[in-house]
């Protein structure tokens, strides 16, 4: 059974290739893109989207109990 590295020893090997490479000229190998930040995106975007629809929702209620209010008026 391979022994699992932590996230901060991972971390650390990248940042060190990546110094040894600017020394010796060798390029660093491409690494995977963390996925939190791509989350934390779509939760950022998904919560915009909900924020305007209660507010659409909240706009139309309001339209609606005004309008019935100026109809119990006009009575």
């Amino acid at each position: 059974m391979a022994k699992k590295n932590s996230k901060l020893a991972k971390r650390a090997a990248e940042l060190e290739a990546a110094v040894a490479g600017l020394f010796t000229g060798t390029p660093t190998k491409k690494t995977k893109k963390r996925r939190k930040a791509k989350k934390a995106k779509v939760v950022k975007a998904a919560k915009k989207a909900v924020k305007k629809t209660v507010k659409k929702v909240v706009k139309k209620a309001k339209k609606a109990a005004k309008k019935a209010k100026r109809k119990t008026k006009k009575r």
